[in-house]
């Protein structure tokens, strides 16, 4: 671990060095904001057109739910159960609708009084985590500035932030998932808020250890501060805050690898080798898909803030997540069973890009706001003969050839951001017109599939009635003669049943004309 600790400080004071990596970073960030806000779009799509009738998602399901791609038995069961809890679900919604409905002033006020306090509960347990983070990043601070160092000691009071947010953020999702049970959402719905909470702890916690850093850079004994940041306790500021996004991502996959090693694989041998009512109690391991896409998103998160500061991070989050894939895989496939619950795959893309997309968004606050307000530190880093870093973006581009910098220029006034402002509004404001126009053309097809499926249902009704009133013989012998088909061979010549005898009264039913047509027609 010590070892660890100082190569981690030697590796972000060296990449920290060249102005180039920074450069880089940021062009990564804005990259992936422009590929998450695409992506995004094309799952909004997806649920703007997605069914909104529950018969329709029912017929949806039942009819054209299976993939006929599936070759494996496995896999086909578990398609099977992943339709059947699909159809409990959208049958349990429908069940809740009702009994929320039938519900009455008392009931109601009964459990939103119960929900209000479990909500209460939730907040005090996430402020008591927020407030543990934070003593545990100024006490590693404190300590990691004094004199006095002990061999096992010291490495864990680096490390002790990111030991108290690893162990917050596999506490609470327990706690999550038992109060959920108690207030009475859907199933769908449960799962949703449940990641809702997950994903609020996990990225708030990583603010709290920003601004518990940065409360302690940005304050000095004399305020304010000489150099416009605490020079004598971090002379690098960059490279601090490097290291202890550092510090988060290795801590991770320390903790990801050691739940897998020693805890996953240890109860597959206790439930395969042992009866005992503990295995039973414990049951397989779970694998749930929703829990582990919020762990890429939180080490994600970390990377995309760290990059700035230590541009070596991305390789490093590559490898990590290189082998955590194969470990993943392996635990998968030896010590876990599929979920009892599992995400709706409809609706999944959507919600977890968005996720991605917040972290993102999360992830551009912080290094932007240390770009544009902190100083530069004076001791090291690509900009020390700078007072912030934004200041070497006007510096380069007045090194630019004349047409390149007068361009840039022009992109960056306000006249362009203002026009470019309005034309996006004007887009935007387009975008939307025309999704209201999809939205309509979509209502009117369903309803025209309404009127089609009632008449249908209507000619049934008549040929059903025309069948009742006739002969079996002489009415096969109409339809036949009308429809222009070969004429029916009858044994006998003399008991082919004469025009008269087949005659039969074919009932006439007036079709309605559908309320499009009506209105076309008047």
């Amino acid at each position: 671990m010590l070892v660890l600790v100082k190569y981690e400080l030697i590796m972000c004071q060296i990449i920290w060095r060249r102005p180039a990596s920074g450069y880089l970073a940021v062009s990564e960030i804005h990259g992936h904001i422009v590929f998450f806000f695409r992506r995004s779009a094309t799952g909004f799509k997806h649920n703007l057109i997605q069914d909104e009738d529950c018969f329709q998602s029912f017929c949806n399901k039942i009819f054209a739910g299976w993939d006929f791609c599936i070759t494996s038995e496995n896999a086909a069961k578990l398609k099977k159960k992943t339709l059947l809890y699909e159809l409990k679900t959208d049958l349990e919604d429908e069940k809740i609708k009702q009994k929320i409905a039938e519900r009455t002033h008392k009931e109601k006020c009964r459990l939103y009084f119960i929900r209000l306090i479990l909500n209460l509960f939730v907040i005090g347990v996430l402020a008591a985590c927020f407030y543990c983070i934070y003593l545990a990043t100024i006490f590693s601070q404190k300590a990691q500035m004094s004199d006095q160092k002990v061999f096992v000691v010291s490495p864990l009071l680096q490390y002790l932030p990111s030991i108290v947010i690893t162990f917050a953020n596999f506490i609470t999702p327990v706690l999550f998932s038992f109060i959920i049970n108690f207030e009475d959402y859907s199933p769908a719905f449960e799962i949703r808020f449940t990641l809702m909470r997950c994903v609020f702890m996990r990225l708030t916690s990583i603010v709290v250890l920003l601004f518990s850093v940065w409360s302690r850079i940005t304050k000095c004994k004399d305020d304010p501060c000489i150099c416009g940041y605490n020079h004598d306790l971090y002379p690098c500021w960059e490279t601090h805050v490097g290291q202890e996004m550092y510090k988060l991502t290795i801590f991770d996959f320390i903790v990801i690898i050691s739940v897998t090693i020693f805890v996953e694989f240890p109860r597959k041998l206790l439930l395969r080798y042992s009866n005992s009512a503990l295995a039973k109690w414990m049951s397989q391991q779970e694998f749930s898909i929703p829990q582990n896409v919020l762990e890429i998103v939180y080490g994600q998160t970390i990377c995309w803030i760290g990059t700035f500061y230590c541009p070596l991070l991305p390789a490093i989050c590559t490898l990590k997540y290189f082998f955590i894939f194969y470990i993943k895989k392996v635990s998968l496939i030896k010590n876990c069973r599929p979920a009892t619950r599992p995400f709706r795959a409809s609706s999944s893309n959507f919600f977890f890009l968005g996720v991605l997309l917040i972290g993102l968004s999360l992830a551009c606050v912080p290094v932007i706001a240390s770009i544009a307000q902190i100083n530069c530190s004076r001791a090291c880093g690509p900009f020390v003969n700078y007072e912030t870093s934004w200041d070497v973006v006007p510096d380069t581009v007045s090194q630019l050839p004349k047409g390149v910098e007068q361009l840039l220029w022009a992109l960056s006034s306000e006249a362009f951001a203002v026009s470019f402002f309005v034309i996006t509004c004007l887009a935007m404001f387009y975008v939307i017109a025309l999704a209201g126009a999809h939205k309509r053309v979509i209502n009117e097809l369903r309803h025209q599939l309404e009127m089609v499926g009632e008449l249908r249902t209507l000619c049934v009704l008549v040929i059903n009635s025309v069948i009742a009133k006739c002969s079996v013989n002489g009415n096969l012998f109409v339809l036949i003669c009308q429809s222009g088909g070969p004429r029916p061979a009858f044994p006998d010549s003399e008991a082919v049943p004469g025009p008269e005898a087949l005659r039969c009264e074919i009932p006439t039913i007036q079709i309605p004309t559908p309320p499009q047509q009506q209105q076309k027609q008047s």
